[in-house]
C-alpha cells in the first residue's frame, strides 16, 4: 500500500485527458454518422427510412455494453483484431450515430413543413431544400438536446473499463486498489466527472431556454 499522492492525482488526471478524448472522437465520428441518419430517417424513399429505423431502434434497445462487447470481441471473429481503444471508440461511434441521428431527426420534422413545401415550390430539390432551408433551423431546434447528449456519452465512456480501455472511472479504480483509499480516489474521480458535465449541462439548458424563446 502506498500514500495517496501527486502521482495518484497525476494517474485520476491523465484518466480524465483520456475520457476526454475518447467523447471527442465518438461525438464527432458519431455526429458525422448521425447527420446521414437524419437525412435518411427522413428522406422521400420508404426503404431508407425503413432501415434506418432498425439501425436506431437496435442502439437504443440494447445497452451500450452490449454493443462494446459485440465490436471488441465480434471484430476478431472476422479477422479484424483491434486494441481497446479502436472498439471502444467504434462502438461508442455507432452508439452516438443512432442516438444523435434520432435528436437530429426530431430536428428537422420540427421545422415547419411549409416552408419546405415553399422551397420545393421555388424549384429547390431535396439536397438544397435540406442545405439552406430546413437544416439552418433543425439545428437551432436541436441544439440543447445534443448538448444534453453529450453530456449521457461522456458518463457512459465509463463502461470501456468493463473491456480493459483506462478512461476516468477506471484510473480511480486502480488508484483506490494501490492506496486502499477509494474514497478519495472515486471522490477525486466523480469531482473531475462533475466539472466536465455540470457547464455542459447548464449550457444545455440555457440553449433550450434561448432557442425555445425564438420558436
Amino acid at each position: 500500500m502506498r500514500d495517496f499522492g501527486l502521482l495518484e492525482v497525476l494517474t485520476i488526471l491523465q484518466g480524465m485527458w483520456t475520457t476526454l478524448a475518447l467523447s471527442a472522437v465518438a461525438f464527432i465520428g458519431g455526429g458525422t454518422f448521425g447527420t446521414l441518419v437524419a437525412l435518411a430517417r427522413t428522406s422521400p424513399w420508404k426503404w431508407l427510412r425503413v432501415a434506418t429505423a432498425a439501425y436506431i431502434d437496435f442502439f437504443q434497445g440494447t445497452p451500450m455494453l452490449m454493443q462494446l462487447f459485440l465490436v471488441y470481441y465480434g471484430l476478431p471473429v472476422f479477422g479484424f483484431h483491434v486494441s481497446a481503444w479502436t472498439a471502444v471508440a467504434i462502438g461508442l461511434t455507432f452508439h452516438a450515430s443512432a442516438f444523435l441521428g434520432e435528436i437530429w431527426r426530431g430536428g428537422i420534422q420540427a421545422v415547419p413543413k411549409g416552408q419546405s413545401e415553399a422551397a420545393s415550390a421555388l424549384g429547390l430539390g431535396y439536397i438544397d431544400r435540406m442545405r439552406d432551408v430546413v437544416l439552418p433551423q433543425a439545428i437551432k431546434l436541436s441544439f440543447a438536446p445534443t448538448v444534453g447528449f453529450l453530456v449521457q456519452l461522456i458518463k457512459g465512456t465509463s463502461l470501456a473499463a468493463i473491456i480493459g480501455f483506462v478512461e476516468l472511472s477506471r484510473s480511480a479504480q486502480i488508484v483506490a486498489s494501490t492506496t486502499y483509499k477509494p474514497l478519495i480516489a472515486y471522490g477525486l474521480a466523480g469531482a473531475f466527472y462533475f466539472a466536465i458535465c455540470f457547464p455542459l449541462s447548464r449550457a444545455s439548458a440555457y440553449f433550450e431556454r434561448r432557442f425555445s424563446l425564438k420558436t
